[in-house]
């Protein structure tokens, strides 16, 4: 039986992350970096494809398992009838290599423990050579090099080109594993120590989780959300990837698998002011920086993603070597919706620019100059249709919400200069664009028959991301159309009681067979207009839900299936977090965040 998505839990050092099943098996591991490639792919594959399991030997999934308060150390435990015994898993930061620390300890009784490990480099195509070397197990293969030891040593043996050990612990002893990666011409890292570095997690997260300035009703939830925010972020960079996994379907058995382990332009208002209204700075600082680094240039070359550093090039390519999670295939690797226009990006770019200058963030001496770059390139290029942000292969239309974002840009470039008037600009073109841009999308992407505001100028269809349209300034929530949509995009886009992103239903937008699970970032920005609206009760049910549908270490996905009762998509998923943590805030705010 295939695992579900939500049997995965999350470790990671804020440059790569793990998952770690219910079953004690890593299953997916990419080194150094989150879009490196997989040295365990068995996520999408089988086990041949790499993966890495400590559990009591004949023994199944875990009895229970949890983080420890306030961190991303992962506790895992197993009742068998000789015993039970707790695996303890992390990635402590790194000095100059990744490591994964696997800690087993006898809880009662003695217990039998094996440990079966199958490193398999590219994507899980790759058999490494296997050799002893000074008490260890190495791996290389071309550019990749991995070191297992075990402290105290326990017995390995090599068998059906895998590594194992096989001991007994008893209450109270333990025995700790540590994988190591360096590249394979470099000699091995200096070994860490897998007890200290146990100790130096814990305290180093639960100073960082400590700054939690929420202290409202679901903070665990809330906090969990934050923790996951951090693991999935690139600290060299301050980058925060999407999900840190690639191809978990959006339907079970469907073509709708994409690569997600980049960096989203579209997130990084709602990342920006989730982490201000949280109190962390630092890391709202190092996003704005990398925002900044990203979209540097010349404003028509602007992506809707970047990599971790700020890579503009993220081709796109199918691995057919991995059957696909559930058989979800292809398998793809990088994501071409990079090459496609959104002009909404603009607009999240001006809008988090602003924040952070609104916040007190840090200014740069070009950061303005970039900014008047942006808002002279969409003066003439905002008529254009495009993808829109859903990254749709159907062609281009004039959607709404990309129209909206344009207004934004202009809204916040005129807002910046009437604070700041000594900063150089065309106050009155902008002003001039600004209403232009409404006046268009009030009149073109407004259905008055239906009350209602649509995907695209001129359609029926309608999309979740006009409920963001009393968010971002450009109508009042007041405004029976603003109230109209809502209703509209509830009734239409609903599905057990969650929200669709859009109809895929004989869309000619979307490009593609096969439907989608409901989009949980959708299904919080619903919580927030309803809150807005007045419906505060309606607003905090559906958010009750929502925080219920994490995992059981609080993970949310992508999407969730309501019929099933199963999470889709990849995981975790920074969007979907970003949105507990902003739904949390606008619902609890002034009791919650200090």
């Amino acid at each position: 039986m295939h695992p579900l998505i939500e049997d995965y839990a999350l470790i990671g050092d804020e440059q790569t992350a793990a998952l770690v099943g219910r079953d004690g098996s890593v299953d997916w591991l990419c080194l150094p970096r989150f879009d490196s490639a997989a040295c365990f792919a068995r996520l999408l594959g089988d086990e041949d494809n790499g993966h890495w399991r400590i559990a009591p030997k004949g023994a199944d999934r875990c009895a229970r398992r949890a983080y420890r308060p306030g961190t991303l150390v992962l506790d895992t435990e197993w009742e068998t009838a000789e015993g039970s015994v707790r695996v303890t898993d992390l990635m402590p930061q790194r000095d100059r290599s990744p490591d994964v620390v696997r800690i087993v300890e006898g809880l009662a009784g003695e217990v039998t423990v094996r440990s079966t490990l199958r490193l398999r480099f590219d994507y899980g195509s790759v058999v490494p050579w296997m050799r002893r070397s000074d008490g260890h197990r190495v791996a290389v293969a071309g550019p990749d090099s991995a070191w297992l030891r075990s402290e105290p040593a326990v017995p390995t043996w090599g068998e059906d080109f895998g590594t194992h050990a096989e001991f007994t612990v008893a209450e109270g002893e333990k025995v700790a594993f540590v994988l190591t990666w360096h590249p394979s011409h470099e000699p091995r890292p200096p070994l860490v120590d897998p007890y200290r570095s146990l100790e130096t997690s814990l305290a180093d997260w639960k100073a960082w989780t400590d700054r939690c300035r929420y202290d409202g009703p679901h903070r665990d939830a809330v906090v969990r959300s934050l923790i996951t925010l951090k693991a999935l972020t690139y600290a060299p960079t301050g980058g925060i990837v999407a999900a840190a996994t690639t191809s978990l379907p959006e339907e079970a058995g469907g073509v709708r698998n994409w690569d997600y382990r980049c960096c989203w332009l579209r997130d990084s208002t709602l990342t920006l002011g989730a982490l201000l209204a949280c109190g962390y700075h630092e890391e709202a600082e190092a996003w704005r920086n990398w925002l900044v680094r990203a979209v540097a240039g010349d404003p028509a070359d602007l992506q809707i993603m970047y990599g971790l550093a700020g890579e503009r090039r993220l081709p796109e390519f199918e691995v057919p070597w991995l059957s696909g999670f559930a058989d979800s295939r292809p398998v793809r690797i990088g994501n071409g919706a990079v090459d496609q226009l959104q002009l909404d990006v603009y607009g999240e770019v001006m809008d988090s620019l602003s924040l952070a200058r609104e916040a007190g963030l840090s200014t740069r001496p070009h950061m303005w100059s970039l900014q008047c770059a942006l808002m002279e390139f969409l003066d003439s290029a905002w008529r254009q249709p495009d993808e829109g942000l859903w990254e749709v292969r159907g062609g281009r239309r004039h959607f709404v919400h990309s129209k909206v974002m344009v207004w934004v840009a202009a809204d916040r470039a005129v807002g910046t200069l009437e604070a700041h008037p000594d900063l150089p600009g065309d106050l009155d073109g902008w002003r001039a664009l600004r209403d232009e841009v409404h006046r268009e999308v009030c009149e073109k992407g407004y259905d008055a028959g239906r009350n209602t505001f649509t995907q695209y100028y001129g359609s029926r269809e309608l999309d979740a991301a006009l409920l963001l349209i009393p968010r971002v300034g450009f109508l009042p929530p007041d405004d029976p159309r603003v109230v109209g949509t809502i209703d509209a995009v509830r009734d239409e886009l609903g599905h057990g009681g969650l929200l669709r992103r859009y109809s895929t239903a004989e869309s000619p937008v979307d490009g593609l067979p096969g439907g989608e699970g409901t989009f949980l970032a959708c299904s919080f920005w619903l919580a927030d207009a309803l809150h807005m609206t007045g419906r505060t009760k309606e607003a905090r049910e559906l958010f009750e839900r929502l925080v219920d549908l994490a995992n059981d270490v609080g993970l949310l996905s992508e999407e969730y299936d309501p019929v099933a009762g199963v999470q889709l998509g990849n995981v975790p998923q920074a969007f979907s977090h970003v949105g507990l943590v902003n739904t949390a805030l606008a619902l609890f705010g002034t009791e919650g965040a200090g």
